[in-house]
């Protein structure tokens, strides 16, 4: 199985890029989890990019708030899929969405919603499942059960509705 990469340009990050990983992990996915920054470190976030698909790597994940150019930056050294998810560091994180879903033509980046780390773990869990029967089938599991509790949810609601 390929593995994800979670990257987040600050260790501050990792209170909602953490959900990614919980995600990946309970899907059973293998995965790394990184600080490089697109301003800080923009050697670092580039290689790691430019070497992910040798190193094993199916899909990215990043994350960053204020100028949230680390998945661009990242998407721009690979043509592995990039997902972004921009983080409410500042003005609600409106900024990070906006510099997210910007991208030019020729380098895609898929965009999350504000602080949707969970969402793009199992975007990139679906897009490893391409070509993985096993993870697509976890993937339909998981589903199932979002759908149970959702409908035993609707029957506690319908108890309490009784009860007025």
């Amino acid at each position: 199985m390929k593995k994800a990469a979670i990257i987040m340009g600050s260790d501050s990050d990792w209170t909602v890029m953490k959900r990614a990983a919980e995600t990946l992990r309970k899907l059973e996915i293998p995965f790394e989890a990184h600080v490089y920054s697109a301003h800080r470190t923009p050697e670092e976030a580039g290689s790691f990019a430019a070497n992910a698909r040798d190193n094993g790597f199916g899909v990215l994940i990043a994350g960053a708030g204020m100028s949230a150019a680390l998945a661009g930056a990242l998407a721009a050294k690979t043509t592995l899929p990039v997902i972004g998810v921009p983080l409410s560091a500042t003005l609600q994180g409106m900024d990070a969405l906006y510099t997210t879903v910007m991208m030019p033509p020729g380098i895609p980046v898929a965009a999350m919603a504000v602080d949707g780390a969970k969402n793009a773990a199992i975007l990139a869990a679906e897009i490893l499942a391409v070509e993985d029967e096993a993870l697509a089938k976890r993937l339909d599991e998981d589903r199932k059960a979002m759908h149970q509790t959702v409908l035993e949810k609707d029957a506690k609601l319908q108890e309490e509705v009784k009860k007025l």
